[in-house]
């Protein structure tokens, strides 16, 4: 009775790793790390009013846009109206290859005035603007 032999006894395990899901996983984690890496973005990079840094040496090109404590405006040291600050700024850096300014805020300016001089600053074509700190006292 050779011919009926086969009853279940004689199967052997299978060997091989069926690794079809496992490629279906990854390539959905891939798509989605693809989807949301561009959204995971850094907020922008600013000083805070008190920092244990050396202080920068000013250099003969630097221009610094300075808020009073009353929100007058100054282009180093000449007062500027609010209104001219963008034609200002786009006029001083229309020859210069290295668009880069300072601001210097008093911290009892509201958080909103410096917003909006800061966009009027962008808004000249700065490419890079940064905040100028006072250095802690002790630690």
């Amino acid at each position: 009775m050779e011919i009926g032999s086969r009853n279940g006894n004689d199967r052997q395990a299978m060997s091989q790793i069926n690794v079809t899901p496992f490629v279906d996983v990854m390539l959905v984690l891939l798509i989605i790390f693809m989807v949301t890496a561009p959204m995971m973005q850094q907020g922008v990079q600013v000083n805070l009013p008190k920092a244990d840094t050396k202080a920068l040496t000013p250099q003969e090109t630097t221009v610094v846009v300075s808020i009073d404590r009353s929100g007058r405006l100054f282009i180093n040291s000449s007062e500027i109206p609010g209104g001219e600050l963008r034609s200002r700024l786009s006029g001083m850096f229309a020859t210069r290859s290295k668009k880069e300014v300072f601001l210097k805020a008093d911290k009892d300016v509201p958080y909103g005035e410096v917003i909006k001089v800061m966009a009027e600053i962008k808004g000249a074509g700065i490419e890079r603007l940064g905040m100028v700190t006072e250095p802690a006292q002790g630690k």
